[in-house]
This record gives C-alpha cells, structure tokens and sequence, in this order.
C-alpha cells in the first residue's frame, strides 16, 4: 500500500561501559551537536550517582525506571467519512521503548536543578519509584486511549 519504501534501519551498538543497548540509545537521545563523548560523561556520571545512593545496580535502575515509563496503549488519529477519530491503538515494543526515553530526556530538561546530570538523576530516581513527570505523562496517554475505547472498532 506504501508508495516509497522503509527507511533503513540503522545498526546501533552497545555502549562501551556497561555493553546496554538501551543506554547507547539513550547517550544518542541526550547528545547534543553530535557531541557524544559530553553525552556519555553526563550519563555516566548520572549512572554512578544512582549506583552511590540506591547500592543497587545502576543499569537495573535505569532499565527499571525506562520499563515503568513505557506506555501500553496510544491514541492515533483516523479519518472516517469527515470525522477524525481519537483511537486508541497497542504500542510495539520498539515505539514504546523510544517513547519512554523521550519522555524521560524531556521531563529531565523541564525540571528545576542545577546540572544536567542531577536533573537526569533525580527524574530516573522517579521514574524508578513510578512517579515524576514522565509517569504522569505515560498516565496521560493511557488515560486517552482509556476514554476513547468507544472508537476502537475504527482500528484496522
């Protein structure tokens, strides 16, 4: 049914310290100006803190918070016959990890710290203890998809 074809998908590789493919995607998300060596060192830094104060494993900490923040359903929009419907649609695992990673970097640069690194830190600690502005976020979303379930049968 397309007309042109798929973008390519890209290779990514695991990150050097702790070989997590979700944290070398992540270093891709917080890098700024293809500065990925700055993004690294604040992840990092991010990750020791977490590991100092929590005395648990900073990479099942991060994997933890990311998983907690995922979101089950969505909404999207179809048009049927004049109207544009708000239906709510199962996210796939790949979407549903991005957007968790998105939400996260986006809640960490609207908070009110000093470094980049506490701001990451302290939304991770949230998201880990499931509250914070990307769980609200991920709550907001289902809670769409919950109140236009009437229009589910537009799913196709």
């Amino acid at each position: 049914m397309s007309r042109k074809n798929r973008a390519p998908q890209r290779k990514i590789y695991h990150d050097a310290k702790y070989e997590s493919l979700i944290l070398s995607k992540f270093i891709n998300f917080v890098m700024y100006d293809g500065k990925k060596a700055a993004a690294e060192k604040l992840i990092y830094h991010t990750l020791k803190q977490i590991g100092e104060k929590t005395k648990e494993d900073p990479i099942k900490v991060f994997n933890d918070a990311v998983n907690n923040i995922r979101p089950n359903l969505e909404v999207r929009s179809r048009r049927v016959g004049g109207a544009t419907y708000q239906v709510p649609v199962e996210v796939k695992t790949k979407r549903s990890q991005t957007l968790a990673l998105r939400w996260l970097l986006e809640a960490s640069r609207k908070r009110k710290n000093k470094s980049m690194s506490e701001k990451l830190f302290n939304e991770l600690m949230d998201a880990y203890q499931k509250k914070g502005s990307a769980i609200k976020k991920r709550e907001d979303v289902h809670k769409m998809a919950e109140s236009n379930k009437a229009f589910a049968h537009f799913r196709w």
